[in-house]
């Protein structure tokens, strides 16, 4: 099945608002194997509108439109709809009674709240339990329209609770659907892939999409089959010939995080980890921390951003610092292994470098970073050069430490 989203409103088109929605919709219908085709962005006009859906109708099997179901001359969705499908409009007393509970401590409705209790004749009403605007869903000759509401926070509930066992349904007559796999790959660009899966990269099917994620790139397998059995067992074919060509440079499956590969890693070995931190200010502890169960593994860690304070609380050498800079493979190593003391850590990270967009120099410019690995039989540091602008460099930081401390637990023993 191909879908098709379409948000409507004036706002998004002016960059005010950010158009979370259809990114969140299609991960929903992908996971689903609903293939989405096309995302369109419609201000609040009338026959621009018209124009979008009948164009998706005759393309697509299910048209998804967020948006302008509010009580407002320019909320447009439902009415338009109804001129596409052919419908008259009907009241739902059910909605009406619900918009009426929703204002139970006013004294008098918001002017017209009762044009969020009209639909086209037909519909199945999607209700809306965080807000006023219910969505809908509709059928003519075997296309689906479903109509949702604008806000993330009104939207995202409803699509979980109401509009997925309906997809559901709906997907159980349809024979053929796209299954999907996704590789996550540190350390190689677009074209370096191309070039260590040019084959791969011919197929028509299963066909390989490369996603550049910035700190990482996504290998996504695709397939579109009748035949689930079959889908599957191509898809891991395809991903046995990827692994044996890229090896550990893939990191993850799907929605797996560097943070929560190298969590699972320290819990399977029962090791603990502390982090030390300069350039990155804290972000490499926030990352771990963002997995549910870091405490089994995490033990804290320390934000040095003074050489003082590596002084104090990591006990570098000041003579390092004054000789080789805080920025440095001597003064990195110190780092990672001051907190591993200090906090009795089975391992430690270290990060120190120069994220800009000033206090670069010709000996160390601007992404200029060094990441300390301490372990019981010693201390490994590396050095390495990023790209980009300050919050890019931090980033790039933090995975590539994730990298390193996941590299060696693949070997620990």
């Amino acid at each position: 099945m191909k879908a098709e989203i379409i948000s409507t409103g004036t706002e998004l088109l002016l960059g005010k608002t950010l158009n979370t929605s259809a990114f969140y919709l299609t991960g929903q219908l992908s996971g689903m194997g609903i293939e989405v085709s096309y995302h369109h962005t419609v201000g609040d006009n009338k026959e621009r509108l018209l124009l979008a859906v009948n164009q998706a109708l005759d393309r697509s099997q299910l048209v998804i439109l967020t948006g302008g179901l509010g009580p407002t001359v320019d909320d447009l969705t439902k009415e338009v709809i109804a001129l596409v499908l052919g419908l008259t409009m009907d009241f739902d007393r059910q909605s009406m009674a619900n918009i009426e509970k929703f204002y139970a401590h006013e004294s008098d409705l918001p002017p017209g709240s009762e044009n969020q209790a009209f639909f086209p004749k037909g519909a199945k009403i999607l209700p809306n339990d965080v807000g006023t605007a219910p969505g809908a869903l509709m059928e003519k000759d075997g296309k689906y329209c479903i109509i949702l509401p604008g806000p993330p926070s009104e939207m995202e509930p409803m699509f979980e609770r109401y509009v997925i066992p309906e997809l559901n349904t709906i997907m159980n007559k349809v024979k053929e659907r796209m299954y999907v796999r996704v590789l996550k790959v540190f350390g190689l660009g677009e074209s370096e892939l191309e070039q260590e899966l040019p084959d791969l990269m011919q197929r028509a099917t299963p066909f390989l999409t490369l996603l550049d994620k910035h700190t990482y790139m996504d290998v996504r397998i695709t397939m579109r089959s009748s035949d689930q059995d079959l889908a599957w067992q191509k898809i891991n074919e395809t991903e046995s010939l990827i692994r044996q060509r890229l090896g550990s440079k893939v990191f993850g499956v799907d929605e797996e995080t560097h943070s929560q590969v190298v969590g699972n890693l320290l819990r399977s070995y029962k090791l603990t980890l502390a982090t030390a931190e300069s350039c990155t200010g804290g972000l490499l502890g926030e990352k771990i921390t963002a997995e549910a169960g870091s405490s089994d593994y995490y033990l804290g860690g320390v934000i040095s951003y003074a050489n003082s304070a590596k002084e104090k609380l990591l006990s570098v050498s000041k003579s390092s610092l004054l000789k080789e800079g805080a920025v440095s493979a001597e003064v990195a190593g110190q780092m990672a292994e001051g907190v591993r003391r200090t906090l009795a850590a089975d391992l430690a990270l270290a990060t120190t470098g120069i994220a800009g967009p000033g206090g670069g120099s010709a000996q160390k410019p601007v992404g200029l970073v060094y990441i300390g690995l301490a372990h019981p039989q010693g201390i490994k540091v590396e050095k390495f050069q990023f790209a980009g602008h300050r919050d890019s460099i931090r980033n790039m930081t933090v995975e590539t430490a994730l990298n390193m401390l996941r590299e060696f637990l693949l070997i620990y023993n």
